[in-house]
C-alpha cells in the first residue's frame, strides 16, 4: 500500500466503465486501489452501445484495443440526432464508432483491472464519508454484514447519475429537468429478423431497433408528451405499449432480457473536486444519451484524472495538480450537455422540427459543418487550457508513424506504460538534457517522424514538431517547431508543472 495508516491510496465507488478505467490508470501509475460496487455481480445489462474515436485511441494508447475490436462492430457512419455524419480517415487510425455493448466493455475492463492488481469488492456501497487533513474514511454497507470503514487518501465517486458520493460530499448538481421519457430494452423481435430500424420519427415520438448481437435487438422509444415519475416501475409491458404508440406495432416483441428508462435531464456537478473527494463519469454529468457520448466522456475523465491522482498520492506532484482535473474536464462536460440538449430538440415531433431538421441536414453536406459536428461526438478536437505557443499544446497527440532505434513504432505505442514521454524528433540534445531531472518519471524517446506534416483535427496539416512532451493521457504539454528556438526553459516549466520538482543532485 502506498501509505501507512490507510487501507489503500484510493477508493473508487462504482465498477462501471469510468470506475474500472480509473482503477486501471491508477494501478499503471503505481497507486493502490480498491473499487467498491453495490451490485454483487456484473449486471449484464447492455446500456451504452458504442465507443468513439478518441476512446478507441485511449485503449490503443494502453495496448488493449484489440480486445475490444474483437468483440465490436465498426460502423461506417455516425449521426447527430439521427442525421448521418461522415468520418475522416485522416484524423485518426480509428475514424469510426465501434458498436459494442456496455456489458462487454465492463467485462473487458474488469479483466484488465484484475490483471493489474485492482481489488474489486462487489456487494458493497458507500454509505458515509469523513474527510480530514490526511485522508478520507469511507463507510461501506453490505447486505447481511456490519458496516465497515475503509481508510484512503482519496475517494472518487464513479457511482452514476444518482451518485451517493456526490451527495455526501455536498457537491451541487445544477441543470435542466426532464421534458420527455424514453424506454430501452433488449428483446427478441422475430418480425425484424436481423434487420435494423435506425431512428424513425413519428407523430408520437421516435423509435429505433438495432441488432447488436444475433437474436437480440435493442429497442428504444421516446415520447415527448409525458415525463415519467422517477419511481414509476419500468416493465416490459410499458416498453411494448410505448412502441405500439410510437411505431404502430410491437414487431412481435418478446422475451425481454433487460429494460430501463432514461430522459433528457441534463445536469453537471458544479465542482469535480471537494477536498479529497472527486467525481467522474455520470456522477459528474448526466445528459440525453444522444450520439453515444456519455460512456466515452466518463472513460476520458478517468484517463485525465488517473495519472494526476497517482502522482499526488505517491508524493511526486503537489496536491494542486488535482485542480487541473476540473479545469480541463468541466468545460468538456458543458460542451456535451450543450450539444445533447440541441440533439434532443432536433428529434422532437412536429412540423416545426421537421423543417428545422431539413434545414440542418442541408447544412451538414458542407465539410466544415460535418467536421464541427463530428468533433463534438469524437472529442478528437479537445484542447485543454495549457500554456504554450505551439498549436499542438493542449491537444491530443496525433498517432504519427515513427522510426526509432528499435525500428518502426507509433506515437500511441509509446504510451502503453501510461508514463509521460519526451519525444525528440530532431536529435536535439538540449531537450533530453533538461529532462534528466525527471528520469524517474519521464521516458525520453529519440525517433524520426515518417511524415513531414501531421494532421490535427480542427487544425488540418501542421509541420511535424522538433520535440514534444506528451502527458500519460496523450495530451501535449509542451512542443517546439522544427527550426525554431529550442525552448528549454519552457520545457523545464512544463515538466515541473505537470510532473513535480526535478530530482535533487
Amino acid at each position: 500500500m502506498g501509505h501507512t495508516g490507510t487501507d489503500t491510496d484510493v477508493v473508487i465507488a462504482g465498477a462501471g466503465p469510468t470506475g474500472l478505467m480509473l482503477a486501471c490508470e491508477l494501478r499503471l501509475a503505481g497507486a493502490d486501489v480498491i473499487v467498491v460496487e453495490r451490485l454483487a455481480q456484473r449486471s449484464g445489462e447492455s446500456r451504452a452501445g458504442g465507443i468513439h474515436s478518441r476512446t478507441l485511441e485511449i485503449l490503443d494508447q494502453r495496448g488493449i484495443l484489440e480486445r475490444f475490436l474483437a468483440e465490436g462492430q465498426p460502423q461506417p457512419v455516425g449521426h447527430f440526432s439521427g442525421l448521418y455524419l461522415d468520418f475522416d480517415e485522416s484524423e485518426s487510425r480509428h475514424p469510426y464508432p465501434l458498436m459494442i455493448l456496455q456489458s462487454a466493455i465492463e467485462r473487458l475492463l474488469e479483466e484488465w483491472a484484475v490483471q493489474l492488481g485492482v481489488r474489486v469488492r462487489r456487494g458493497y456501497e458507500v454509505s458515509g464519508l469523513r474527510q480530514d487533513d490526511s485522508g478520507v474514511s469511507v463507510e461501506t454497507a453490505a447486505a447481511q454484514e456490519a458496516p465497515a470503514t475503509l481508510r484512503a487518501r482519496y475517494l472518487v465517486g464513479c457511482d452514476g447519475g444518482r451518485s451517493t458520493v456526490r451527495k455526501l460530499a455536498g457537491i451541487g448538481f445544477p441543470g435542466t429537468e426532464a421534458t420527455m421519457t424514453a424506454l430501452i430494452g433488449d428483446v427478441e423481435l422475430p418480425a425484424l429478423g436481423e434487420d435494423y430500424v435506425w431512428v424513425r420519427r413519428t407523430a408520437g415520438g421516435d423509435y429505433s431497433a438495432i441488432a447488436f448481437e444475433p437474436g437480440w435487438h435493442r429497442v428504444i422509444t421516446s415520447e415527448f408528451d409525458r415525463v415519467a415519475d422517477r419511481d414509476e416501475e419500468v416493465t416490459f409491458e410499458r416498453l411494448r405499449e410505448s412502441l405500439v404508440r410510437v411505431a404502430g406495432t410491437d414487431f412481435g416483441m418478446r422475451n425481454p432480457r433487460w429494460v430501463s428508462r432514461f430522459n433528457d435531464a441534463a445536469r453537471q456537478a458544479d465542482r469535480y473536486r471537494a477536498g479529497r473527494v472527486l467525481l467522474a463519469g455520470d456522477a459528474a454529468h448526466i445528459h440525453f444519451p444522444a450520439g453515444g457520448q456519455g460512456l466515452n466522456m466518463g472513460v476520458q475523465d478517468a484517463v485525465n484524472l488517473g495519472w494526476k491522482l497517482a502522482a499526488v498520492v505517491r508524493g511526486l506532484a503537489p496536491e494542486s495538480l488535482l485542480d487541473t482535473y476540473h479545469a480541463e474536464r468541466h468545460p468538456v462536460g458543458e460542451r456535451v450537455l450543450h450539444n445533447t440538449r440541441a440533439q434532443s430538440a432536433l428529434v422532437r415531433p412536429g412540423p416545426q422540427t421537421d423543417a428545422l431538421r431539413e434545414v440542418f441536414g442541408s447544412l451538414m453536406v458542407f465539410d466544415e459543418v460535418n467536421q464541427y459536428l463530428r468533433h463534438l461526438l469524437t472529442a478528437l478536437d479537445i484542447r485543454y487550457p495549457i500554456d504554450g505557443d505551439h498549436p499542438l499544446v493542449g491537444r491530443r497527440v496525433p498517432d504519427a508513424d515513427l522510426k526509432g532505434a528499435d525500428g518502426a513504432t507509433r506515437v500511441h505505442e509509446l504510451l502503453h506504460a501510461a508514463r509521460p514521454v519526451l519525444l525528440d524528433l530532431a536529435g536535439s540534445p538540449e531537450a533530453a538534457a533538461v529532462a534528466r531531472g525527471w528520469a524517474d518519471r519521464v521516458d525520453v524517446v529519440e525517433a524520426r517522424s515518417e511524415d513531414e506534416h501531421w494532421i490535427v483535427p480542427a487544425l488540418g496539416e501542421i509541420p511535424a514538431p522538433a520535440a514534444l512532451l506528451v502527458r500519460p493521457d496523450g495530451h501535449v504539454a509542451w512542443a517546439v517547431a522544427a527550426g525554431g528556438p529550442p525552448g528549454g526553459a519552457a520545457l523545464r516549466a512544463a515538466l515541473e508543472a505537470w510532473f513535480g520538482p526535478a530530482l535533487q543532485g
